[in-house]
């Protein structure tokens, strides 16, 4: 048993560790460990950890220690891939700061009010959490003065990578003092993160957290054998046999989730799509009426749905099955959250079962496989219109199933339609899914 060190010992004050313990914080974790002594002596460091491992407290904390009230001057930039994860790296900084109202923090991406952002900017902003795009337009207007900054974390290097941010990140970098600290964090490390890191960073310090003993008690996981071209079916036939509250459905790439949100919209299901090409505005509604239940589906690429945190997520459908396991664990984390229970289910085609085994190899079990004799229900033609096609003959378990429903399904499924069409007024008009990967990269992070 590895004894975990407070925060006190690692050289943080005792205000933030009131705050943490406030927050039910009292030991670091590996990452914080290790990272936060190294942050506060002022040395670059790249820390390669995963999601949830408790990366961000691990750099903001050592910033809050260095801010200079008294300074009106921007000392730390956060720069993260997505308006998500700005926002949730904002939300934790705001969280340590109940005690110190004296300093400010602000975050900027694209579809704000620029007026808004200038006026905050003119004020006294000792901390910025930005987005690469929108930072940049920033700069170029001279709207924002990074030349006694002090401190800059690239979070998520690889997702920027991933969304085509490298250049973005060269000329931000270049807008900022030689002296400054520089830190680096990332899930894995591409070459062009390499050398990002070797071109702009001093003497960086390595820190790497090997992946803990993954845990998934809280969440029952299943998987369904199928094949891709029934997979549209059989999530429908679980999604109607489970009827979960909240359910967010993972697809690989921002094409097939576009191509089943068309399916599932089209046959009246309360649904929204969630992907990079999306304008920011409209992934910041589709966000907020997910968290408020009033969307009841969200289909998201793993890269969207980073930093999704949503009370009563009570399923998540993996309609790809992920290549990678840190990303399944990251998409099966999104239920069970706050020690409730969830269900994750994957759907495994042939060819997939090379990413189960390894997956599986991670969690040290297999998991429990689930045949359904599934019903060929409702599909769509090629225009996107609903066709009703026969049901073949369904095995007795669902037979009996449907005998104890039988006599409430169609008020049930009234209700449902009717919910469907009340919640849904918003989300009526077909979105423009054709909008050019040009016109796509433009939008994201502004």
């Amino acid at each position: 048993m590895v004894n975990m060190k407070n925060f006190l010992e690692l050289g943080i004050s005792e205000t933030f560790n009131h705050t943490l313990r406030e927050n039910g914080i009292t030991e670091a974790t590996p990452i914080q460990e290790k990272a936060i002594p190294v942050i506060m002596s002022g040395k670059d460091i790249i820390g390669q950890a995963k999601t949830g491992t408790g990366k961000t407290l691990a750099f903001v904390l050592p910033i809050l220690e260095k801010i200079d009230p008294e300074s009106s001057d921007v000392q730390a930039l956060i720069v993260a891939p997505t308006r998500e994860l700005a926002l949730q790296i904002t939300t934790e900084i705001k969280k340590m700061l109940v005690q110190r109202e004296d300093i400010n923090v602000l975050a900027i991406y694209g579809g704000q009010d620029v007026a808004q952002q200038l006026r905050k900017l003119k004020g006294n902003t000792h901390i910025v959490v930005a987005t690469p795009g929108r930072l940049l337009d920033h700069i170029r207007r001279e709207t924002i003065d990074l030349s006694n900054l002090s401190t800059i974390v690239l979070d998520e290097a690889d997702q920027m990578l991933y969304f085509g941010f490298l250049y973005d990140i060269e000329d931000i970098l270049d807008e900022t003092p030689d002296s400054k600290q520089t830190m680096l964090f990332s899930a894995t490390m591409p070459k062009d993160i390499k050398k990002l890191a070797k071109r702009y960073m001093d003497e960086p310090q390595m820190i790497q957290v090997q992946s803990e003993e993954v845990t998934v008690d809280t969440i029952e996981q299943r998987v369904i054998e199928t094949t891709d071209r029934a997979k549209p079916d059989a999530l429908r036939f679980v999604m109607d046999r489970d009827q979960p509250f909240l359910a967010v459905i993972f697809c690989r790439t921002k094409v097939r989730v576009s191509k089943l949100y068309d399916n599932l919209k089209g046959l009246g299901y309360n649904c929204a799509e969630l992907h990079g090409d999306i304008p920011q505005a409209k992934r910041e509604r589709v966000m907020k009426s997910f968290r408020e239940a009033k969307i009841q589906y969200l289909i998201a690429t793993d890269v969207a749905a980073r930093g999704l945190d949503v009370d009563g997520v009570t399923h998540v459908f993996n309609f790809d099955i992920p290549e990678d396991v840190e990303s399944y664990i990251h998409r099966i984390g999104r239920t069970g959250r706050a020690g409730g229970s969830g269900l994750a289910i994957t759907f495994v085609a042939a060819k997939d079962e090379k990413h189960l085994e390894e997956i599986e190899k991670t969690l040290g079990a297999p998991i429990q496989r689930q045949i359904i004799e599934q019903p060929m229900i409702k599909n769509v033609d090629e225009n996107g219109k609903p066709v009703q096609k026969p049901a073949p003959k369904k095995s007795s378990e669902y037979r009996q199933r449907d005998s104890r429903e039988g006599s409430r399904s169609g008020s049930r499924n009234d209700s449902r339609n009717s919910s469907r069409n009340d919640n849904n007024r918003s989300f009526n008009k077909p979105s423009n899914k054709k909008s050019s990967t040009k016109q796509g990269q433009q939008r994201r992070g502004r």
